[in-house]
């Protein structure tokens, strides 16, 4: 996957360790599904299909914060995602172990979001959720 000069620059800036986990996590997401993209927005990277899915805030503080814009909306059940508002959900990265780890519940929200947003054919081999899976709890705050 190719990264635009914007969004290299925007990683830089990040600094270890936080660029570390940002890059891994923008890796999963868009290597998920075909129609999913990352673009810069509100000074942020975000990620998108037929609207916005995510973006990452509190950029200068760990545990790395990964905000799920509509997150309510997405069909599925996925254990780390916080929150208990109507729209917005979180899920937070300690580091990149914790990013590894969660890896297939971020694949399965992105193919969710697409498969919700529609449009586009996706490649089905790559967009079928996996089966359920045992995940480790969340990391205490």
């Amino acid at each position: 996957m190719k990264i635009t000069p914007d969004i290299e620059r925007w990683f830089a800036q990040r600094g270890a360790p936080l660029e570390r986990v940002m890059r891994r996590i923008h890796e999963i997401i868009v290597g998920a599904d075909p129609r999913m993209t990352a673009y810069l927005k509100y000074g942020t990277l975000t990620f998108a299909h037929g609207g916005d899915l995510a973006a990452f805030v509190q950029l200068k503080k760990t545990p790395v914060t990964l905000m799920f814009n509509r997150g309510a909306r997405i069909p599925g059940s996925f254990p780390h995602l916080e929150g208990e508002g109507p729209t917005a959900r979180f899920m937070r990265f300690a580091d990149l172990a914790e990013a590894e780890a969660l890896a297939f519940e971020l694949r399965d929200l992105a193919i969710a979001w697409c498969g919700l947003q529609g449009g586009g054919d996706a490649k089905s081999a790559r967009t079928k959720p996996r089966a359920a899976r045992s995940f480790r709890p969340p990391t205490p705050k």
